[in-house]
């Protein structure tokens, strides 16, 4: 997996290669890493899809830097992804804050965004409630470490009850954790529901039918603001990761949605 110097930043990312169909990337969620998406990138790639998969700041192996920085950074760090690698438009998505990302993308750049992959995501502010509840969660991680009793809980809430939660559990306590700056990015985001009406890529919206993380509600204001989106897709059982716990389902949903953009 290469590392770029991408505005300023160190940058990972893994890159299918391929140019017979047009390109696909993929953000992933937070306390996650572009492996969340393997699955998905290795049966693209069969297909003739290059795929993009690249660990946002602060995660997986892209050191988190020493300044604040908000998602509209984190979407300019992917647009100049694009420009390193010469990628002129694409389509662009992602996981919970890999949504966050790519929905910035697409108002920062709608001209290079083909067209959106929304799982579990929106474009809501946090409400007060997950703010102290997430405070709180980061708060202990910082005092205490990943300790069982807080990365129990936590991988429940993102991968469910699988058994690839433990697999994550255990590189949680292995790699460091997204603390500081990429919590502030999270926990301060901005309000861009009154922006939503401006993206006029074909939008695919997927969510597990289990997320407790972001309510149905939410994706379905994204499925009514967004001119060109499709009504949310469940995925039965799957919580917040869906890509992870239910891969079949979700490389389905991605594949029929692209292959539907070639027909247009």
């Amino acid at each position: 997996m290469p590392l770029s110097r991408i505005n300023g930043h160190d940058l990972y990312f893994a890159d299918t290669g391929g140019e017979e169909r047009p390109a696909v990337l993929l953000g992933h969620g937070f306390f996650l890493d572009h492996t969340m998406f393997t699955a998905q990138a290795d049966a693209l790639a069969a297909r003739g899809y290059r795929v993009v998969t690249w660990d946002a700041r602060g995660h997986g192996d892209s050191p988190a830097g020493d300044e604040p920085f908000t998602y509209w950074d984190i979407a300019r760090d992917l647009i100049g992804l694009m420009d390193h690698l010469g990628i002129q438009d694409a389509v662009v998505g992602g996981l919970s804050q890999g949504g966050f990302t790519a929905l910035r993308t697409a108002l920062l750049a709608p001209h290079r965004v083909t067209g959106l992959l929304l799982l579990d995501t929106e474009a809501h502010p946090l409400s007060d409630a997950d703010y102290h509840d997430y405070t709180a969660l980061f708060g202990g991680l910082t005092e205490q470490g990943p300790v069982d009793e807080l990365l129990v809980p936590l991988s429940q809430q993102i991968i469910g009850d699988h058994p690839r939660a433990a697999h994550w559990r255990e590189r949680w306590k292995t790699r460091p954790l997204p603390l500081g700056h990429p919590v502030r990015c999270l926990l301060e985001r901005d309000d861009i529901t009154a922006r939503a009406g401006e993206i006029t890529s074909p939008t695919l919206l997927i969510r597990g039918s289990k997320d407790v993380s972001i309510p149905r509600e939410r994706m379905e204001f994204l499925a009514s603001a967004i001119p060109r989106a499709s009504s949310p897709h469940e995925v039965d059982g799957a919580a917040h990761a869906p890509p992870v716990t239910h891969p079949g389902e979700t490389t389905s949903l991605l594949l029929s949605f692209l292959d539907s953009l070639g027909r247009r």
